[in-house]
């Protein structure tokens, strides 16, 4: 198999057959990586314009490389081996695959819940922290740097030499965190966050854990110009036809780990593709499979199928299947060079994502109002409170059972699907995300699962943006013990109550029917819950 490889079936085949000619005859490859902002209309090319550097990162970021290797070597001669990486989305994302891909230890720490956070608020003695934060205003990342910032002060130690801070250049942190004394690093501006694996947003955090960064680089790099070139055997055109050029559109991509080396790969990709293309009521849906292949295709879906990358597996037969293959740098340059290909097909604009700030904004007005206030249950069966928003959908169920229930019979048979929404420790919790398979065994249609509130930076474009066909269950619960924000007129677990109640007031507001279930005891509440989503699966 070569560096990198793409090879479809069915229907997904039929897509690049009929797109990826015209694509090279309009030399989108050669364009894209030329940085032309035209690619995708006018309405789309201020954006565009300011977030395309990311074509060139397999060489403009090898600066970093012996960067990231003095401050790791400093670090490692202080005797600080642990790393907790702050941060969301694509800053967190893709270090997690980097680190897991290359076996080392990294604490993501992507989280607003006070448990969560004061998990990771241990071992300062031998701590690094990387606060991670393009804009330098992002809520969440700030109010973790908050709450490490004082444990230090608080364990008698200067959390400036233990604290690197990666930016862009004259945002907010930036500034700040320069003036305060801390080390800064800063990440290439005219990159997206979801796009940003490549640059110091996922380089530092993972070669400060120990990965090998230099040679994810040159994975990248090996495939540049395959990716660029106006030829029919492009991988990324091929892939990019097959994501959004079936016909009619198939808009679910369920993502299969069917035995690739890069781990939590999926996880990665469903956040940039779903952040990126799902707008204007179109995008493609990224389903990550939860245990083993799906026992059948869906008529509105295409597989793709992640592979090793010597493996011999040269596809499955199916109605429509993608079977990819390569080493983790040249898989991220291929994915967005293939996600950016999607969105002119779809015709939107790859590059914004308008309902994340919604949510944001949302969840900021929830905190300024009081959480809670209006906000009373329909009603509560044992240890669940339950909500329903976005409609009359609910009638007149009294159960966790029948409320599920009455949300399903609303599911869309042929294109609709179902999303899960944990706002929970997807450490102590994981068990949870056995639901989605449960789910999909129980409706025969997609089931997405996200924990929040990172799933905001991801999915949640798509749910807000996307086409109005899911149906939504929100999972909540009260900390075992809430956490101050340092500096800040709210707690954490003020904070994430805000998220989740801005988020499900957003989805409510686009019409989409939303199932809030609240714990209010955590252990006798999830079973409950778990029970209720998983029965007749």
């Amino acid at each position: 198999m070569s560096t990198i490889d793409v090879s479809a079936t069915g229907a997904a085949a039929d897509a690049v057959a009929r797109h990826v000619p015209q694509l090279v005859a309009d030399r989108v490859a050669s364009r894209l990586f030329a940085q032309d902002d035209t690619l995708w209309g006018e309405a789309a090319q201020d954006e565009a314009s300011k977030r395309l550097s990311w074509t060139g990162l397999p060489r403009s970021s090898r600066p970093l490389v012996g960067e990231i290797a003095a401050i790791r070597s400093e670090l490692q001669e202080a005797g600080y081996d642990r790393v907790v990486l702050c941060g969301m989305g694509g800053s967190s994302l893709a270090p997690e695959v980097i680190c897991g891909t290359a076996g080392v230890p990294l604490v993501v720490l992507d989280s607003s819940d006070p448990d969560v956070v004061r998990g990771a608020l241990t071992d300062l003695d031998r701590t690094v922290v990387v606060v991670s934060s393009k804009s330098g205003s992002t809520v969440e990342t700030d109010s973790q740097r908050r709450a490490f910032e004082a444990a230090y002060r608080e364990a008698g130690i200067d959390p400036t030499t233990r604290m690197v801070v990666v930016t862009d250049p004259g945002s907010p942190l930036d500034g700040q965190a320069r003036e305060a004394g801390f080390r800064v690093v800063n990440a290439d501006p005219a990159v997206g966050g979801r796009y940003s694996a490549l640059t110091a947003f996922g380089l530092v955090p993972s070669g400060l854990a120990g990965a090998d960064v230099e040679a994810l680089l040159d994975d990248a790099e090996l495939v540049a110009d395959l990716l660029a070139a106006d030829d029919e055997a492009n991988p990324a055109l091929r892939l990019g036809a097959a994501m959004a050029g079936t016909e009619p559109l198939r808009d679910k991509l369920v993502l299969v780990d069917a035995g690739t080396e890069n781990v939590g790969f999926p996880a990665w990709a469903e956040q940039l593709i779903a952040e990126s293309t799902g707008k204007e009521g179109t995008g493609i849906l990224p389903v990550v499979a939860i245990g083993t292949e799906p026992a059948h295709l869906y008529a509105d879906g295409t597989v793709v199928r992640l592979v090793a990358t010597d493996s011999d597996d040269d596809g499955a037969d199916g109605d429509s299947v993608v079977t990819v293959a390569g080493r983790l740098g040249a898989q991220m340059l291929l994915w967005e060079a293939a996600t950016a290909v999607a969105g002119r097909l779809l015709g939107i604009n790859p590059f914004d994502q308008p309902d994340v700030e919604s949510a944001k904004a949302a969840a900021r007005e929830m905190l300024d109002a009081g959480i809670g206030a209006g906000d009373d249950p329909a009603f509560t069966d044992g240890a669940v409170e339950v909500r329903a928003l976005g409609g009359d959908w609910l009638g007149d169920a009294g159960s966790v059972d029948a409320a599920v229930d009455a949300l399903l019979a609303g599911l869309d048979a042929e294109h609709g699907y179902v999303a899960v929404m944990a706002y929970l420790d997807r450490e102590a919790d994981a068990d949870l995300e056995q639901v989605a398979r449960d789910l999909f065994e129980r409706t025969g249609r997609p089931v997405t699962f996200g924990w929040g509130p990172r799933f905001l930076h991801s999915t949640g474009q798509y749910h807000k943006g996307g086409p109005a066909t899911g149906v939504y269950v929100q999972v909540t619960a009260d900390p075992a013990q809430d956490l101050e924000v340092p500096g800040r007129d709210f707690t954490f677990g003020q904070f994430i109550a805000a998220q989740a109640a801005g988020d499900a007031k957003v989805l409510a507001e686009h019409g989409r029917p939303v199932l809030r279930l609240h714990l209010t005891e955590h252990d006798a509440g999830l079973a409950r819950v778990r029970a209720a989503l998983g029965r007749g699966a």
